[in-house]
């Protein structure tokens, strides 16, 4: 057994670890209540104009659509990874960079699979390995549309310009602070939805199909990154806090098992210290 000054060493370095996770829990959740309301809020107008943008692509003929739509033979692939720039969110982070690496050695076998990583874990882990064309881990600095549109417009030159053949997105969709789902989503080209799905919406376009394919679909697939990006940012958070909570609890009880075992010892010690004294007493009266 150790003895009573390890215990109480382990004891204050155990409940130093407990106030830090507590904290790290504490500002985890306050930062999760502002990136819930911003994806609740956002993903009704991004799923609709998905939708939209998606029925106008399959109601085109041929690739009269956008060149966004067009579909090439696959041989290169450019798979864009969104983590966190930071550890301590369980399991958050792993999944989605295992999902990535399926993509490579399983889903696209045999092709040139590069990555694209927004976060810096993905970048750290990935490079290893495999081909990381940019890592835009400062787009946490300042999350707003205007810097994912950067990055957005960076993946449609890529695609339109012959560089990739198929751009696909892994992220974790947040559906609440314990829970994640990891998404794979393609980016480009566009999927257009089934013809009967598609036929069943009745819209009135003016000026013109051509022209509002034209000018929305950039926006769109800006629209869908950030949103993807948004939601990884909310489960960032989810995660983290769920993973403080946990380490909390387990910090809890293990001081409670130390602090037992201390007091054992204690006792102990104590006990031994008065048969001591008792059999000295009674050596002297003999």
């Amino acid at each position: 057994m150790a003895n009573l000054k390890e215990i109480r060493n382990r004891i204050a370095s155990v409940s130093s670890t407990m106030q830090i996770t507590s904290a790290m829990k504490m500002v985890s959740a306050a930062k999760l209540k502002k990136a819930q309301d911003a994806i609740t809020a956002m993903r009704p107008y991004s799923d609709k104009l998905t939708e939209l943008l998606q029925s106008l692509s399959a109601s085109l003929e041929g690739d009269a659509g956008s060149v966004y739509a067009q579909n090439r033979e696959v041989n290169k692939v450019l798979v864009v990874s969104i983590t966190s720039n930071r550890g301590l969110c369980g399991a958050f982070n792993t999944n989605v960079i295992k999902q990535s690496m399926v993509l490579a050695n399983q889903t696209y076998a045999g092709k040139q699979v590069d990555f694209m990583a927004i976060g810096k874990k993905a970048n750290d882990i990935l490079r290893k390995k495999y081909t990381v064309i940019e890592n835009h881990s400062k787009v946490y600095d300042e999350l707003n549309f205007d810097n994912v549109a950067l990055i957005a417009e960076e993946l449609m030159a890529l695609f339109t310009n012959g560089t990739y053949d198929k751009i696909e997105i892994v992220y974790n969709k947040f559906k609440n602070a314990a829970t994640q789902i990891i998404m794979t989503e393609q980016f480009l080209p566009i999927v257009p939805i089934s013809g009967e799905e598609a036929s069943s919406a009745d819209y009135v376009y003016e000026p013109s199909k051509f022209e509002i394919v034209e000018q929305l679909i950039p926006k769109s697939l800006k629209t869908q990154l950030y949103k993807g990006i948004r939601d990884s940012f909310a489960s960032e958070h989810g995660a983290r806090m769920t993973a403080m909570h946990k380490a909390t609890d387990n910090a809890t009880e293990l001081r409670d098992q130390l602090k037992l075992t201390y007091n054992k010892a204690r006792q102990a010690a104590i006990t031994n210290e008065i048969l001591e004294i008792v059999g000295g007493a009674e050596a002297l009266s003999n």
